[in-house]
């Protein structure tokens, strides 16, 4: 039986897709987004974050929180600390000093094991065709229905016509949706991405406002260094300031 909620139509414990307020643009797919009967509320918090890059000092004091069902896009001009944070928070980078935690996560896994993250780097294999990277990803994350996901990832990124053409042969905004596609290959409550947008035509930033749209209306959170508006339904904004001399950002300056 169908049991309709805010967040979407739950059957059984089979996924389903979000639609978001509006509902979806014209001949525009709604991406493969499971949602749950009672889905966990997370929470990314970071608090007093000092990080040091090539003996300088990115971030300094710099604290944030933010909540599933929003997006959070960190702005400023280059140097600011926009990937720093990001990674960091991701724990690719280690802090000097401060606290990162994840509420209402798997306590049992690190962030980085339930998150997406979307660096500059599209993550493509050019010797393998679309369709074969899609397939790498859902295998390599683990992914559940995994043919259905990898249909719904190629149908929203609008790479459906290009599934057998090998990535190496890709304009550079193909091989963009082809790195972005993986977010729908496999669900993680936490996304992060760095822009995102690079090498995207309207379109396709369209096309991936949608799935962070989608993403949100279920309950995750996006975590989004950004140049652009993105045009969102649900989103705040954390400004970075530009770089000072020695590349160091306080919390004073930061404002969320």
């Amino acid at each position: 039986m169908h049991r309709k909620t805010e967040a979407g139509v739950n059957i059984g414990r089979r996924p389903c897709a979000v639609v978001p307020p509006g509902g979806w643009p014209r001949r525009l797919p709604p991406p493969f987004n499971p949602c749950f009967h009672e889905p966990a509320i997370v929470k990314l918090v970071a608090e007093n974050l000092v990080v040091d890059r090539g003996g300088r000092t990115i971030l300094d004091g710099l604290s944030l929180a933010a909540i599933g069902g929003e997006a959070l896009l960190l702005t400023g001009p280059n140097g600011a600390g926009k990937t720093t944070l990001l990674r960091t928070l991701a724990g690719f980078l280690p802090q000097v000093s401060g606290t990162i935690r994840f509420e209402g996560g798997d306590a049992d896994k690190t962030i980085a094991e339930q998150a997406h993250v979307v660096g500059h780097g599209n993550g493509v294999k050019a010797n393998l065709t679309v369709h074969e990277n899609l397939l790498f990803w859902a295998a390599f994350l683990e992914t559940e229905a995994a043919a259905e996901r990898v249909r719904t990832a190629l149908t929203h990124f609008g790479l459906d016509a290009l599934d057998h053409y090998p990535a190496a042969y890709l304009s550079a905004g193909q091989k963009r949706r082809l790195g972005l596609a993986r977010l729908l290959v496999a669900h993680r409550p936490l996304w992060f991405l760095d822009e995102p947008t690079m090498s995207l035509d309207t379109a396709s930033t369209t096309r991936l406002a949608v799935a962070i749209d989608a993403h949100t209306a279920g309950g995750g959170l996006v975590l989004a260094a950004t140049h652009l508006p993105l045009g969102l339904a649900r989103a705040r904004t954390f400004d970075l300031p530009s770089a000072l001399p020695g590349f160091r950002t306080t919390a004073a300056e930061a404002r969320l």
